[in-house]
This record gives C-alpha cells, structure tokens and sequence, in this order.
C-alpha cells in the first residue's frame, strides 16, 4: 500500500492520528520517571487518552483505505516521510518544565481543533471530537496548572518554564500555518482554517502565563514540515522504538 499517495480526506484523519499517537508516545516514557507517583500516573493516563484517540482515527482512516488495511499497518508500518504530525509531538520530553510546556501548547490548541472538528461535514469526525473533547478539556487544565504553578514557582522554576515556553513557541506556530492537508480539509469541511484558531489560542495562553507571572510569548519563524512529512531527527527514533517489534514480527498475533 501506498500511504504517500491517500485521497486528501484519509490524509487529514491521518494526520490527526498522527499527532495523537506521536504525542501519545513520548508522553509514555515519563511512565515511572514522574517526579512524584501521582505526577507519574496523570501523565500516563494523557498518554493512554492520546493512544485511544490515534486508535479511533487510525482505525477510521483503515476502514477508508480499505484493502484489509488496519490500524495496526497504519502506526506500525509507515515510514516516517508518511507521518503528518506537527514538529512539537516528536520533540525531546527534556525535563519536566520542557513536558509541560509542549504539552500546554499542544492542548490548547487541540481544544480548539476538537471543537472545530465538532462542527465537522464528516459524522464520523465530529463524534470522534464530541468525545475527545471531554478528556482533552482534562489535558488543557492539567497542563495549563502546571504552567502557573511553576511560573508563578521559585525563581529557578520560574525561570526555567519561561525557557521551555519561549524553546517550544516556533514548534507551536506551525499549528497555524496551514499545509495542504488542513487546506484540502478545510475546502471539503472537514477541518477548520487553522490560521483562524490563532486569536483564541494566543488569548487563552496568555491569559495562564499572566497568572504564571510569566511574560507573553513571541511565536517567532514558524518551525516547520511536520505535517507534510518532513521530521526533525528525533522522529526516527521514535518510531524505531515503537515499531521494532511489529516490524521485526509481521504476522504475529495475540
């Protein structure tokens, strides 16, 4: 099978799926290394929240492809070129300022895009979304908390956040430029124009860092290439982790 080569509307799911289950990856390796248990477990959960939801998309985008395609061919046997997701799932976790910060961005704007999405033409979408958006709500307090609380923190955390938001500020600027995936989307009604997503997101981040005592972000050059299939290094190594079973036993079942 092709994946390179998907009509415009499996193209789109996959690209949702894609940051999901990217996001949802790298969220897992804090799986015992959180800095307390119950720090530990709320991310695992996210982490767990963000796999199901690629399984929804994954398993949505196989049923469109056809050709006894699954969710399974989907996550572990595409190559990274196919993947569409954005630059900031795949980024280094770093320490637990970094996770946060990313994470912030992210869920912010997923709110938003899942509310869009709610509004899809296609059913099948908007009842993906209508369901996300409940933990998804979860995720975007969970994380926006954090902000405060290490912003509004000690002088290192303070100073610290305030790295990881201003490192993270280019990734999160690609959630709005639009690449001919949210372009085709939108012109079919799928997916929302994604540069019109901006004013809410920037006013509700801002909103939490002026409650962090942390200054307003300056988004910078957008950085990049993500969601048409060009990765930075580290999304190799993500999915040599991830696939290397599935790939090294093809026909394996459970």
């Amino acid at each position: 099978m092709k994946w390179d080569t998907c009509d415009p509307k499996t193209a789109y799911v996959l690209h949702l799926a894609d940051d999901a289950l990217i996001l949802g990856q790298r969220l897992s390796a804090w799986c015992g290394h959180g800095p307390i248990l119950e720090q530990d477990i709320a991310l695992t959960n996210i982490a767990l929240d963000l796999v199901g939801l690629a399984r929804q998309y994954y398993g949505y985008a196989a049923e469109l492809i056809g050709e006894g395609c699954t969710e399974n061919d989907l996550a572990y046997f595409r190559d990274s070129r196919a993947f569409m997701n954005h630059l900031i799932c795949e980024q280094p976790n770093g320490h637990w300022g970094d996770t946060l910060a990313r994470q912030f961005y992210f869920d912010t704007f997923h709110f938003f895009q899942l509310e869009a999405l709610a509004q899809s033409s296609d059913e099948r979408l908007r009842h993906i979304a209508a369901k996300a958006i409940k933990e998804t709500s979860y995720h975007a307090q969970y994380s926006a908390e954090w902000i405060i609380r290490l912003g509004d923190g000690t002088e290192e955390s303070h100073a610290k956040i305030a790295q990881s938001l201003a490192h993270y500020a280019p990734f999160a600027h690609e959630f709005f430029v639009p690449a001919p995936v949210d372009q085709d989307a939108h012109k079919m009604g799928l997916g929302p124009d994604v540069s019109s997503l901006l004013p809410a997101w920037k006013e509700k981040v801002e909103s939490i860092l002026t409650l962090a005592t942390l200054p307003a972000i300056d988004l910078g050059f957008a950085k990049k290439g993500g969601k048409d299939g060009v990765h930075s290094e580290h999304h190799g190594y993500i999915l040599a982790e991830m696939q290397s079973l599935a790939r090294a036993y093809p026909d394996a079942t459970w």
